[in-house]
């Protein structure tokens, strides 16, 4: 019998029983929704953050003490870099790739505006760090100085939310805010914008470097040094550098670990990557189980369609169709089932994860895009192709093996 002519058949089949047919690929359809949707939430996920960091620059590498940088307490607390690191980077026969280079101190205080605390993002800064690495611009006022940051000047440039919360309407260059019980006076204002890398612009509050180690955390070292190459396609050499150059300033030897931890940008999306995708793969994983259960759905239901048409199977092999014919046909409409259920989990998954990303985007993360999962879609597809083949092989072989007599005289 040809392909054309089983498939016709089976259409007619599933045809005469399309409610029936509609709660079986119920299973499959919310399957392949779900992986649909897990993908694509994942890919927006991780195109997100991988925007979020490469808004450093490929040229930027990240210095900071400790073994571990994921560690929070080897951060703050480390004593590792020093200025005379610094100094010692910013050296070329050390680091000739380097263009430059901007130490920053983490504060953990809050800050305070007429007796009321507001919880922001305060660190000790450079102005090079400010308008030359992270290209930021500012709505209002000025950048504190080299001379600021010499003088140890009592300074502050604030986000656009940090405005907003703490002065409203009102203009707020000029004004004062308390960090520690000091008084800092705002001589800027940032442009509200997206987050940068890890940092959330609107909430920084950024204050000579300088300052916040000699009247807050009464340290002489730093908590991350940030260093551009003069050219992206340098930048791992200059990583290489950097690590040389502060092993010999560490007195390290052959074989000891480094007290600090060198990271280029190409090594966190890497990092980032490899979360995202084996997270996003244990959901589906997971996910799958519902494709089984779906699948054992469908062997029940076209075990029920085989007793049921019994005397079309006899009456078919009566008038000729042989036993594989019958097989081919009760297969063909397990592959058909799950095919359907496959294009329509493809079509409600992508318009759910269209609509999450919207409401995400409004809601959560302007930046979140829709991203529809191509490789997905073929996965659901195969998948449930393979389903329907693997779940139809037994109930198509039932069908099969009826006798045309018996199957005749069957009531």
């Amino acid at each position: 019998m040809k392909f054309k002519h089983i498939f016709i058949t089976a259409l007619r089949g599933l045809s005469s029983q399309l409610t029936r047919s509609a709660l079986t690929i119920l299973g499959i359809v919310i399957g392949i929704s779900a992986i649909i949707i897990i993908m694509s939430l994942g890919e927006g996920a991780q195109k997100l953050i991988l925007d979020q960091v490469s808004g450093l620059g490929p040229e930027t590498v990240i210095l900071r003490p400790g073994k571990d940088s994921t560690d929070i307490t080897n951060v703050l607390f480390a004593r590792s870099l020093t200025k005379h690191d610094v100094e010692l980077l910013k050296r070329k026969e050390n680091v000739p790739n380097l263009k430059m280079v901007a130490p920053s101190v983490m504060v953990p205080d809050p800050i305070e505006y007429r007796g009321q605390r507001f919880r922001a993002l305060v660190f000790g800064g450079s102005a090079d760090f400010i308008s030359d690495m992270l290209n930021l611009t500012l709505a209002h006022g000025s950048l504190f100085t080299q001379d600021d940051i010499n003088q140890n000047a009592r300074v502050a440039i604030i986000g656009d939310t940090i405005k907003e919360d703490v002065f409203g309407n009102g203009n707020a260059v000029g004004e004062y805010i308390q960090i520690k019980d000091k008084k800092f006076k705002i001589v800027g204002v940032f442009t509200n914008t997206s987050d940068v890398g890890p940092l959330t612009i609107n909430k920084m509050v950024v204050i000579p470097y300088t300052t916040a180690q000699t009247y807050i955390t009464g340290n002489d070292f730093y908590n991350e040094v940030m260093i551009q190459a003069d050219a992206p396609e340098n930048a791992l050499k200059m990583a290489y550098d950097i690590v040389l150059t502060m092993r010999e300033a560490h007195h390290i030897g052959f074989g000891e670990d480094d007290d600090f931890n060198v990271q280029t940008q190409e090594d966190v999306i890497k990092r980032i990557e490899t979360i995202v995708n084996v997270f996003t793969s244990f959901l589906v994983a997971v996910v799958a189980i519902s494709l089984v259960v779906g699948g054992i759905g469908i062997m029940n239901i076209m075990l029920v369609s085989v007793s049921e048409r019994t005397k079309e199977i006899g009456l078919r092999k009566a008038l000729g169709a042989r036993s594989k014919d019958i097989l081919r046909q009760f297969l063909t409409e397990a592959i058909i089932l799950t095919g359907i259920g496959g294009v329509i989990g493809i079509i409600f998954g992508a318009l759910v994860s269209a609509i999450t990303a919207v409401v995400l985007s409004r809601t959560i993360a302007e930046n979140w895009s829709f991203t529809f999962p191509v490789l997905g879609a073929f996965i659901g597809v195969g998948v449930s192709v393979v389903v329907g083949l693997i779940f139809g092989i037994y109930p198509a072989h039932q069908a099969s093996k009826k006798s045309p007599i018996e199957a005749l005289r069957y009531e």
